[in-house]
């Protein structure tokens, strides 16, 4: 940031690594489970992924409108609409796919389209939900306990039944040989992404690409620790046409550093909370100022 002043630039267009500049497609968390939730859905973080938009702005337009109509929505069930620490709403719900079915309702009621303007995407932190003595996924929202092979099953069957884009964390972090296994089996299209498999560390990531265990890495600047580690990190999963995605941190703060990342790599993609918290907005409001540059 000093270096940035000092040369009179954007701290976005010092970090630029030379490729064409990509406004980022910003991934949305509107409902939380989990360990980010004191209610009883299984699956972490429930996304919305608007790839129908034309610029960030139009994104940004998309995802508070359908946030609000989500609200209503949950409101009308009676359902909690306190917002968890990464500002997604928290409900107690029957099961995971509810939580999807209500985010549909909530897209088709901001007239939208679902798939051709709005994708789903999930964070299932699924080394929280493995039981290392039974060496099974416990998913307690649908009394499951599901082997390796079977949760890739499951998750083969909420694809085809929902718009999924993105997966993360799919599997446990020790779960390699599972995470071959899934990126296989997986149907065409759908990114599987690898946040504590690889912890934005290059080795790790480095042994992803050589099992081919998934095709997507969340990048954490301060999971790693500086920021030639985490350009390293970046610059490798490119290059092996990997997916990136920039992404916050639970307890954020209002520093907007991976807002001009974000730009900066032409990463495409960042997950930055939802559409409210201040600590959420700060990192959306300097990506708009970056597109109106």
């Amino acid at each position: 940031q000093a270096a940035a002043q000092k040369n009179q630039v954007d701290l976005y267009e010092y970090l630029h690594t030379g490729q064409e500049y990509i406004m980022p497609i910003p991934m949305m968390n509107i409902i939380n489970g989990g360990s980010h939730a004191d209610n009883n859905v299984d699956i972490q973080e429930f996304m919305i992924y608007p790839n129908g938009a034309k610029s960030f702005l139009e994104s940004m337009q998309m995802g508070m409108e359908i946030f609000h109509n989500l609200k209503n929505i949950l409101r009308n069930k009676n359902l909690n609409t306190a917002v968890g620490d990464e500002g997604g709403f928290a409900p107690n719900l029957k099961s995971n796919e509810e939580a999807i079915e209500i985010i549909i309702q909530a897209i088709e009621k901001s007239n939208y389209k679902v798939q051709e303007d709005i994708s789903i995407a999930l964070d299932v932190a699924a080394s929280e939900l493995y039981n290392k003595q039974t060496s099974k996924y416990e998913l307690k929202s649908e009394n499951l306990e599901l082997t390796s092979n079977e949760i890739i099953e499951y998750y083969g069957r909420l694809c085809a039944k929902y718009p999924i884009i993105s997966i993360e964390d799919g599997l446990d972090e020790n779960d390699w040989e599972g995470w071959t296994k899934l990126t296989r089996e997986m149907k065409c299209g759908v990114q599987l992404v690898g946040d504590d498999l690889t912890v934005t560390n290059p080795q790790r990531l480095k042994r992803a690409i050589y099992e081919s265990a998934m095709n997507a890495i969340l990048i954490k600047l301060n999971q790693i620790g500086t920021v030639s580690e985490t350009l390293d990190a970046v610059s490798m999963a490119q290059k092996s046409k990997f997916g990136t995605i920039i992404s916050h941190r639970s307890g954020e703060t209002e520093d907007v550093f991976i807002s001009d990342f974000c730009v900066a790599v032409s990463s495409g993609q960042i997950k930055a909370g939802s559409l409210c918290r201040t600590d959420r907005i700060a990192k959306y409001n300097q990506l708009l100022r970056i597109e109106e540059k």
